[in-house]
């Protein structure tokens, strides 16, 4: 049963600040975690064009971001997040594309690093994918990692883990040839989650993301190339209960 008293929601909002923090692209994949929610404020907290949520749900008092689509929005609404929270951990969550070739939709990735697909400085001698000045990649917490050993595929489903690309263009059939030639071992691209993990990693808070694969951006002949957002964003949110249960 959903709160409906709106002079709760300051008192939710306080009680998530040091709380975990879920971040998502957009309303779809916020939805799960705010219908599975025991109490949730009434009105959002607004900030630009990105809306936060304070949820509490199996007891636990959870942050929900919806950033809006993209690397600016994702960044932006972070860092004032973080800033105004301080979140004792981030959790990017929602849907993504499979690029690897055996990875298929419905498949569930978690992330152990994070990198652009399509920032190159290589010109100037630095990896692709490499914005000049940072690292490679950005890595996934060890404890959330940890504590995402002991998760489980959906049956019929497969949970993978390693590399995650973002970028500001969507990988298609089309284009996703130079994509995999250049990170032959990615798992899946998104808009938003390596802005996420630089955001976090420059104020030290802990970072993992756990997506599900709603497109494939290459498919064999024999695999299905689309299932609704929906449906994948429900399952990336059980998952991120289940480890916030852990964690």
């Amino acid at each position: 049963m959903h709160s409906t008293d709106t002079s709760d929601d300051a008192a939710l909002f306080a009680a998530c600040v040091g709380a975990p923090a879920v971040v998502v692209a957009m309303a779809e994949e916020a939805e799960p975690f705010l219908a599975d929610a025991d109490s949730r404020c009434e009105n959002p907290h607004v900030i630009g064009g990105a809306e936060l949520y304070a949820v509490e749900t199996a007891g636990r008092p959870v942050l929900v971001v919806r950033t809006g689509i993209g690397l600016v929005n994702a960044a932006s609404t972070l860092s004032a997040m973080l800033e105004r929270f301080e979140p004792s951990a981030v959790i990017s969550a929602g849907s993504a594309g499979g690029l690897r070739a055996d990875v298929n939709v419905g498949d569930l990735v978690i992330g152990t690093e994070f990198r652009y697909a399509d920032a190159d400085a290589t010109a100037f001698g630095y990896a692709p994918g490499q914005v000049p000045g940072m690292p490679e990649s950005f890595d996934a917490a060890g404890p959330l990692l940890s504590a995402a050993e002991h998760l489980a595929a959906e049956e019929g489903r497969q949970l993978w883990r390693g590399t995650m690309l973002s970028g500001g263009s969507f990988v298609t059939a089309e284009n996703v040839g130079a994509t995999r030639e250049l990170f032959p071992e990615a798992l899946s691209t998104d808009m938003e989650t390596t802005a996420i993990a630089q955001v976090a990693a420059g104020y030290g808070v802990p970072f993992l993301s756990v997506r599900g694969i709603s497109d494939l951006c290459g498919p064999a002949a024999d695999q299905d190339f689309h299932l609704a957002v929906e449906i994948v964003a429900e399952r990336s949110a059980r998952t991120v209960l289940a480890l916030l249960d852990a964690a």
